[in-house]
């Protein structure tokens, strides 16, 4: 079995990749020139530079592809941007590449079995503050970001495509060994700072990345899962001031300072690093879209279907992940 694993260079795409080859299958990366490798060592491991930009040159690669080495039996499309330059980027990566890929690999004749996007729970926008209810599937998509929208763009075309059969998955806040926005909070709860966005606690969910990887694949793999789409998160729910004290316990920090700070400083925050970054010409951590992720309350997603067609029992819960996570971060020196 071949899988093609697009984005295989990122935090999510590296464990995707592990889970391939753990799984026995022939694995391509699809990894930019100049990306970095250095999670991508294994020696088994196919590499492909994919021209997304130009579909016409896409296609063209993808017939050579598949007369040299077959189809992919599936295609993992994991490749994307979370923060971006110029918001136009986002459609044009997340959105405008994704269709590309699509349509180059139907009209090259290499269709796999089933196609896998990864998307994000921010397709669906603000969650019901008030009773704080769980996102559900069938609640209407009004994404509020730019990152979102794009996301979403490429999961419409997705669903009206009819070359091959699709799932899509959209985790909640996925965290683990590697990943830096997460692992800036640890360190500040390290250096003993914790601050959070707004006065009423965000309530929030995750997955580990090993989890997410898994399931991934057991949609891939278990055949009546066709043209299907699931939250992923592992069915617990904090709040970010829980969040925070269970880092200070790992880590383990005594002292920590936690305070709440009001959006309207955390906004003011956010567009300066936004102006910086368009100074600088680089992309922030800290920007517009990121306001509004952070100003957002409810983080809570129905993950029954995904418990109910797959047998969904996560293998992390949050404590675990933090100590693997943790301990990884310290062993390669980022704490």
């Amino acid at each position: 079995m071949k899988v093609l694993i697009t984005g295989a260079s990122g935090f999510i795409g590296a464990y995707l990749v592990q889970e391939a080859l753990n799984r026995g299958y022939e694995t391509w990366a699809g990894v930019r020139q100049g990306s970095d490798r250095s999670r991508l060592q294994d020696e088994r491991i196919r590499f492909i530079d994919l021209k997304y930009n130009d579909k016409k040159a896409l296609e063209e690669q993808l017939c050579l592809h598949a007369a040299d080495n077959g189809s992919w039996d599936y295609v993992i499309h994991n490749a994307g941007v979370t923060k971006a330059l110029q918001k136009s980027d986002f459609s044009r990566v997340n959105a405008e590449y994704t269709v590309h890929l699509i349509e180059a690999l139907a009209a090259a004749d290499c269709k796999p079995k089933k196609f896998l996007l990864m998307s994000s729970l921010s397709t669906y926008g603000k969650g019901d503050e008030k009773t704080f209810a769980p996102i559900r599937l069938d609640d209407p998509q009004l994404p509020d970001t730019a990152y979102g929208k794009s996301k979403l763009e490429a999961e419409c075309h997705l669903r009206h495509q009819s070359h091959f059969p699709y799932i899509i998955l959209r985790p909640t806040g996925v965290y683990g060994p590697g990943e830096k926005d997460y692992f800036m909070e640890i360190q500040s709860i390290k250096s003993g700072f914790d601050f959070a966005v707004g006065l009423t606690p965000q309530r929030i969910t995750f997955i580990y990345v090993k989890d997410l990887a898994r399931v991934a694949f057991q949609a891939l793999e278990k055949e009546e899962i066709l043209n299907k789409q699931y939250f992923v998160a592992d069915g617990d729910v904090y709040t970010d001031s829980t969040f925070a004290r269970l880092i200070q316990d790992i880590l383990p920090k005594k002292h920590v300072l936690h305070a709440r700070i009001p959006t309207g400083l955390v906004y003011i925050a956010c567009i300066c690093s936004e102006w910086i970054g368009k100074l600088l010409k680089k992309s922030m951590t800290l920007n517009s879209d990121k306001y509004i992720i952070l100003k957002q309350r409810n983080w809570i997603c129905d993950v029954k279907p995904l418990q109910d067609d797959l047998e969904f029992i996560p293998m992390y819960t949050l404590r675990k992940g933090l100590e693997e996570s943790i301990e990884w971060y310290r062993k390669e020196g980022w704490l």
